[in-house]
């Protein structure tokens, strides 16, 4: 995360030494996990970050309204949210992750209450492949690079989060 915010604007400009990184780290990082995960038990999840949120976008406002990357970003900012409301991170790292999309222009918030209410919101997100038992499992934040799964928040904070962040 570090690095991306010193060269996201090289990587939007797909400046090759830039790209060449980037793409070599991120496939160091995944098969780091997918070794120690070769069956998805649970460590594969994380690369979910945002999913369970943006699936819901994606099927709420109808497949193609809103494309799988713009969701996925509104919902990972959904999730960083919410890991702020529980404590795990504090406002600063909130609004590092909220200048890096913004410096390279993703959406960050939702669609409108109006657009798709909070109700339409659960009913999506508990059909997501990680819920499990009707209880909605989400990828959070403990701290910025540090993430894990759960299902073991307070129902009243992604009802909050659901309601407050929102454009």
């Amino acid at each position: 995360f570090d690095w991306l915010e010193v060269n996201i604007e090289k990587l939007v400009a797909r400046e090759p030494d830039a790209l060449s990184y980037a793409i070599e780290r991120s496939c160091e990082d995944k098969a780091h996990i997918v070794a120690k995960d070769e069956k998805e038990a649970g460590l594969r999840a994380l690369f979910n970050l945002g999913h369970t949120f943006g699936h819901a976008i994606e099927a709420g406002m109808g497949y193609g309204n809103w494309l799988h990357g713009e969701g996925v970003s509104a919902g990972t900012m959904q999730a960083v949210f919410l890991s702020r409301l529980l404590g795990d991170i504090d406002d600063g790292d909130l609004e590092r992750v909220i200048e890096i999309f913004e410096r390279v222009k993703l959406p960050i918030y939702p669609p409108k209450v109006t657009e798709m209410d909070n109700q339409k919101f659960l009913d999506l997100m508990a059909g997501d492949k990680k819920a499990k038992a009707g209880q909605i499992r989400l990828v959070l934040l403990k701290s910025i690079g540090e993430a894990y799964v759960t299902g073991d928040y307070p129902q009243e904070l992604l009802e909050q989060t659901l309601t407050e962040w929102r454009d």
